[in-house]
């Protein structure tokens, strides 16, 4: 089937499934398979339940009409999803970086909102499946599209590119993240690096912290090129958003053309974070009480940058995930927070492949060298560091712990990647 005639089918069915469990009547069913699991198993299931239609890739699923037989299903996805932006004349922003590309995506689509009808990836489908179902989303209706890609290896952000084709770009930072995939931090700068390539051939409008000097050099050369910073005056034109922050903590406060903006985030990072929103709002157009409007009404969530109150104990969770160089970014912001009594809970950090033994090592002579006493370690990574702090195998390990030894009008700080779940420390913080 050529991709044409399977577009005319998604506009008769627009909704795409690729997991039974959650499936809509009348949708496309796309049987994905992976390291352990096919979907051309579940392709009669599916459309028993009401799938319209099953994208197959294996000719033994073929059980019905209602089956169609591809060369492989996710390529035909992504095939599609790009096909489906083609046909969309409407600007992309596309976010690529180490660390805040969430934040940062809500940041914009909070500013945003107040003029366009937008639509920004939802959740974590931002890699190169998620990242289709997330373009397959967008309807006519929509006059923007702010597309996080989440990348682990190279040339992955070069073919997120070729499905979304932003017209907009913004790398946040380049950090060691999945340094499994990338080998190096020189990888990870290489794979953030195609999406300013991606613009450089198109064309299109790039967003740079200028503060950044990796990030000037990255991008050198590309004629559309809106710079942002922290600056100490403000400075605001078409190409130049300079602004100081009246305050850092324990909130971000900063004025904008006479408006003064009161953030619910904190630290340096963050205001970063919320300049890069502020240069693209008034690239699009909105005004500084919009803009105002927009920053303001952004709530930390998600397991991202949250204060949570609990009884005897105030907590910084920043646990969503976690590598090595927003770890240490996120003790910095914690320490210069207000408050007495300041507990570290610190969780593995993944995908750091032959880096492992070395970073995790490199984070306790950090704590270290910040001369902090109260640091807990979970996880089989800072199990095995040379350290004097209590370790734990197991997030588990220091539930019990704390049940014990319950923590009193502390400050507790808890980071760690996902697996780790250091979230469920706070059940046990009373």
């Amino acid at each position: 089937m050529q991709i044409q005639e399977l577009y005319n089918l998604y506009l008769a069915h627009p909704t795409i499934c690729t997991d039974t469990r959650k499936l809509s009547k009348g949708c496309l069913f796309f049987a994905l398979k992976g390291d352990n699991f096919n979907g051309n198993k579940f392709a009669s299931q599916a459309l028993q339940e009401g799938a319209a239609y099953a994208i197959v890739d294996e000719p033994d699923a073929l059980i019905s009409e209602a089956c169609i037989l591809v060369p492989d299903v996710l390529e035909t996805l992504q095939e599609l999803a790009r096909y489906h932006k083609e046909q969309l004349n409407i600007p992309i922003i596309a976010i690529v970086g180490s660390n805040g590309k969430t934040t940062t995506k809500e940041l914009i689509g909070a500013v945003l909102q107040a003029q366009y009808h937008i639509l920004s990836t939802p959740g974590n489908f931002n890699n190169h499946i998620g990242l289709p179902l997330t373009m397959l989303m967008l309807t006519k209706a929509h006059q923007i599209g702010i597309i996080e890609m989440g990348a682990n290896h190279q040339k992955e952000n070069a073919l997120l590119c070729h499905i979304a084709k932003p017209t907009h770009g913004l790398v946040t930072n380049n950090g060691k993240d999945h340094l499994e995939g990338f080998g190096s931090l020189e990888g990870v700068i290489k794979s953030n690096a195609e999406l300013y390539e991606y613009m450089r051939l198109h064309g299109g409008v790039v967003f740079v912290n200028s503060a950044d000097k990796v990030l000037m050099e990255m991008s050198e050369g590309l004629e559309k090129r809106v710079l942002y910073q922290q600056n100490s005056s403000e400075l605001v034109q078409p190409e130049r958003v300079f602004l100081p922050a009246t305050s850092l903590q324990p909130n971000i406060v900063f004025n904008l053309l006479g408006t003064q903006i009161n953030s619910w985030l904190s630290g340096d990072y963050n205001f970063d974070n919320i300049l890069a929103a502020v240069s693209i709002g008034l690239h699009f157009g909105l005004n500084q009480s919009q803009i105002k409007a927009g920053i303001e009404s952004y709530e930390p969530k998600n397991l991202r940058s949250q204060s949570i109150t609990k009884e005897n104990n105030r907590i910084f969770l920043d646990a969503y995930n976690a590598n090595p160089s927003s770890m240490e970014a996120s003790i910095r912001n914690f320490l210069a927070m207000p408050g007495e009594g300041k507990i570290l809970c610190l969780g593995d950090m993944f995908e750091l492949g032959p880096y492992e033994a070395e970073e995790h090592q490199n984070m306790v002579d950090y704590c270290k060298s910040l001369h902090l006493t109260d640091v807990f370690l979970v996880g089989a990574a800072f199990l095995k560091t040379n350290s004097a702090y209590k370790k734990f195998e197991q997030t588990s390990d220091l539930e019990a712990y704390f049940q014990q030894n319950p923590p009193n009008g502390k400050f507790v700080f808890l980071k760690g990647s996902r697996s780790m779940k250091m979230e469920s420390l706070i059940d046990f913080i009373s």
